[in-house]
């Protein structure tokens, strides 16, 4: 059984909002191992204009892993490790505490 950790860029296969279909889309792990086979997920997207609070493109996309300028965005998902088709990186400790903020944000965690 594979076994992702925090701050893994991994492929997805998300299914779309209808349940129609899937595209394949890099994600960040978020979450802890666990038990169970599913993990927290936050995804990335090449859009980086317009995004929102929080929301913020990766310095070191090329060290990551990634082809292209990528953008955190605001979401965190469940999905099942299936779903997984390939680990492509990890975010460097610089992002990586970024996005740590960011979920702190997002979830109004900020003491």
């Amino acid at each position: 059984m594979p076994n992702y950790s925090k701050p893994e860029i991994v492929l997805v296969r998300y299914p779309f909002s209808d349940l129609t279909g899937v595209k394949v889309r890099p994600a960040i792990v978020v979450g802890t191992s666990h038990v169970s086979q599913d993990l927290l997920i936050v995804p990335l997207t090449s859009r980086t204009r317009g995004l929102q609070a929080a929301e913020f493109v990766l310095v070191e996309w090329k060290k990551a892993g990634l082809n292209i300028v990528t953008a955190v965005k605001r979401g965190i998902y469940t999905v099942d490790e299936v779903l997984v088709r390939k680990r492509i990186g990890k975010l460097d400790d610089a992002d990586a505490k970024r996005l740590e903020l960011s979920l702190k944000e997002w979830l109004g965690l900020f003491t």
